[in-house]
């Protein structure tokens, strides 16, 4: 009599360990195709990432290259939709979401899928998720690529309800549910600081700094200057990590939440002063540079999508 066969040990069909390995097939997929720098070649850039990956609630009315019509981005409109028009006084006004629950492998296509359906859709109507296609205009064709956005940073989600409208109960009650949520945020500027967001998380305050060069080019930058001791913002603060996220990196630094966030954009100034310095450095990493290096990476996660 012979043997019997093996039974397959593969995931039963239908079973949740099959289901997790479906997820991760299709995580890695996207990651294959995915735009690794969506807003690439947009001056907003770095804002844009910050809003879309990790501010609570901010917005900014877009330099649009058509100004007929008003189109806000916001890093998330209610329920998360992709875009939705309202009247305000008497004209339609577009607003666009970055945090969205439907997106495709190219945030910069639905950017500007999102602000494109805004700019004709009719008050009142809203777009649950972008579907960018080959008629859709590339984002710099849509706003100057040139211009800065002018945020407005909120500390709330009450500007999600018009002003001089009564919202039904859910629609107050989700408003209030958000608000409870959301940690205080801010956005520190200062001379050649440009994507730094500071937000109390609590226990600890935290400036994330989303930087605008290559990767790799950053990543020895920070390495000649943690070499030396001044990978910091100034006294109560301390340089924790760094992430990647949509083709940046963000250095991330844990703050003395006592103080102000104006009060770091001293520190901050300085250190893009000594960055601009250590990048402008054509040298192979010193010794002490590349064990800087080796520690920076270990501390280094990137956001998946």
């Amino acid at each position: 009599m012979g043997k019997k066969s093996k039974r397959n040990s593969g995931p039963r069909f239908g079973s949740e360990r099959a289901e997790k390995l479906a997820r991760r097939e299709a995580e890695r997929e996207l990651a294959a195709t995915a735009v690794t720098r969506p807003f690439a070649g947009i001056a907003a850039e770095c804002d844009l990432v910050a809003m879309r990956e990790f501010v609570p609630s901010a917005t900014a009315v877009l330099p649009l290259r058509d100004p007929a019509r008003s189109v806000t981005v916001a890093t998330v409109l209610p329920g998360a939709v992709a875009a939705l028009v309202r009247e305000v006084g008497d004209d339609p006004e577009g607003f666009v979401g970055v945090q969205v629950q439907v997106y495709s492998d190219d945030l910069g296509g639905d950017l500007a899928a999102s602000i494109a359906w805004a700019q004709t859709a009719e008050a009142g109507e809203s777009l649950q998720a972008a579907q960018p296609g080959d008629e859709t205009p590339a984002l710099a064709d849509l706003i100057d690529p040139d211009a800065q956005l002018d945020i407005t940073v909120h500390q709330n989600f009450d500007w999600w309800i018009p002003e001089g409208v009564e919202p039904a109960a859910d629609v107050a009650a989700t408003v209030q549910h958000a608000n409870e949520a959301i940690m205080p945020s801010a956005r520190v500027q200062g001379d050649g600081v440009v994507a730094a967001w500071w937000v109390d998380a609590g226990e600890k305050a935290h400036i994330r700094w989303v930087r605008p060069e290559d990767e790799d080019e950053l990543m020895l930058a920070l390495a000649r200057v943690h070499a030396t001791g001044d990978l910091h913002l100034g006294e109560g603060s301390r340089f924790a990590g760094s992430f990647r996220t949509q083709g940046l990196l963000v250095p991330v630094f844990d703050l003395d939440r006592e103080k102000h966030p104006d009060e770091w954009a001293p520190g901050l100034i300085a250190l893009a002063r000594r960055l601009e310095e250590a990048l402008a450095v054509d040298a192979p990493l010193t010794s002490a540079e590349r064990r800087a290096r080796d520690g920076l990476r270990g501390r280094q996660v990137t956001l998946v999508r």
